[in-house]
């Protein structure tokens, strides 16, 4: 049986960038320009959309090239999904800055993932 772990989460991320980012855009435009913070959630849309995509393809290669590397590189970066636009969203809903601190490790979390792809390609 095919492991439909990333194509799922992938497919449910996505749907929900849409929705976060629709209801970002009407329902809480006054508030996160009020805080500034309007320019923040649209980044955690879009790299949530982005990385949604990128767990769809991984998810596609792991059924023409399953590995250990494709594998890892799914995990990092839903790891780095959760944590870099996750962060993002409680920053603008909560205002808590501490929170700009932990986004960065989603970051690392994405660029490991993207590298362990591509050894996975490399090798694969």
């Amino acid at each position: 049986m095919i492991n439909k772990t990333f194509l799922i989460a992938g497919a449910i991320l996505a749907g929900l960038a849409v929705a976060i980012g629709a209801f970002g855009s009407h329902g809480l435009k006054e508030m996160l320009t009020r805080t500034q913070r309007l320019d923040t959630f649209e980044i955690a849309v879009k790299y949530q959309f982005y990385h949604a995509l990128g767990l769809l393809i991984i998810g596609i290669l792991q059924i023409h090239m399953p590995g250990r590397f494709i594998d890892l590189s799914g995990w990092f970066i839903l790891a780095g999904t959760f944590i870099f636009s996750g962060s993002l969203y409680v920053l603008c809903l909560t205002n808590y800055s501490f929170l700009g601190a932990i986004t960065p490790l989603g970051g690392l979390a994405f660029i490991i993932g993207w590298g362990l792809l591509l050894w996975g390609i490399i090798k694969g």
